[in-house]
């Protein structure tokens, strides 16, 4: 029986931790990576201060490469557009061994939606 993409992020949802945006920009004080898994044309129009971008399609190739997320213990918080890209990437880095996880619910979306600071000056992405 196959499944269609949205019922894979439910799935995924169940067995990942989420955090709600205001939350999230909260534990932004302490020790903390933010990862977007977007393509690099939606991180380019607008991402969370400090993010680093890696895309889903190669964030299982990249992420050992990044000099940030080398201690598979560092806090990660992960987001995309609204959050399904995000609890999938959560779950394959999970099995990569990271295990400070958390997808932020409802992605950039989300984010701007409870109006936290969005940054959009070029920068490098991987």
């Amino acid at each position: 029986m196959s499944s269609t993409p949205m019922q894979l992020v439910a799935e995924a949802r169940t067995q990942i931790t989420e955090i709600d945006p205001q939350s999230a920009w909260d534990t932004m004080s302490g020790p903390v990576q933010v990862l977007d898994v977007r393509e690099a044309g939606e991180f380019e129009a607008g991402r969370i201060p400090g993010a680093i971008n890696i895309p889903r399609g190669i964030l299982e190739f990249r992420i050992g490469e990044v000099q940030e997320f080398v201690k598979k213990d560092t806090p990660i918080l992960i987001y995309c557009r609204t959050g399904g890209r995000a609890a999938l990437a959560t779950i394959q880095l999970a099995k990569l061994g990271y295990s400070d996880l958390k997808s932020i619910t409802g992605g950039i979306m989300g984010w701007q939606g409870a109006n936290l600071p969005v940054e959009t000056e070029k920068t490098n992405y991987f």
